[in-house]
């Protein structure tokens, strides 16, 4: 799949919705991007910790997506451990998740996301189950 098909499937989801544009794909990494509006922001006026939550799922899973075939297997995340260490108010946030664990049932990314001053703002681990199919497209 390429970067532009990736991000035609995302149209209309809440991808497309957080503004969430994938600009990099290999078989151990993923990179996206994510424009901050005001729509991200909690109170306080910062990016909101689910915003940064919901982008490094996105990338770890897109990940596991990319790594195995669609047809005869689905990817779930099944948890996400996040810390926010530098709080992102303007500008765009480049996210990059590295494959560290690929098993069969189980893949695990590590996600860094970064504003546009180089500043780490947040780190995850985002961990997905793979699940073979059954003939009618259903987890077995």
């Amino acid at each position: 799949m390429t970067i532009d098909e990736l991000n035609k499937l995302c149209k209309g989801t809440l991808i497309d919705l957080l503004n969430i544009e994938f600009t990099g794909i290999s078989d151990s990494s993923v990179e996206a991007e994510m424009k901050i509006t005001p729509d991200l922001y909690q109170p306080m006026g910062v990016v909101h910790g689910g915003a940064l939550i919901s982008l490094a799922e996105t990338v770890g899973s897109v990940g596991s997506f990319l790594l195995v075939d669609p047809e005869k297997f689905n990817t779930y995340g099944s948890a996400v451990n996040s810390q926010h260490l530098f709080p992102a108010r303007t500008g765009i946030l480049y996210a990059v998740a590295r494959i560290i664990i690929k098993k069969d049932r189980k893949h695990i990314w590590d996600v860094e996301i970064k504003d546009d001053a180089g500043n780490l703002v947040s780190i995850s681990r985002v961990t997905n189950s793979i699940s073979p199919r059954k003939q009618d497209g259903r987890k077995e």
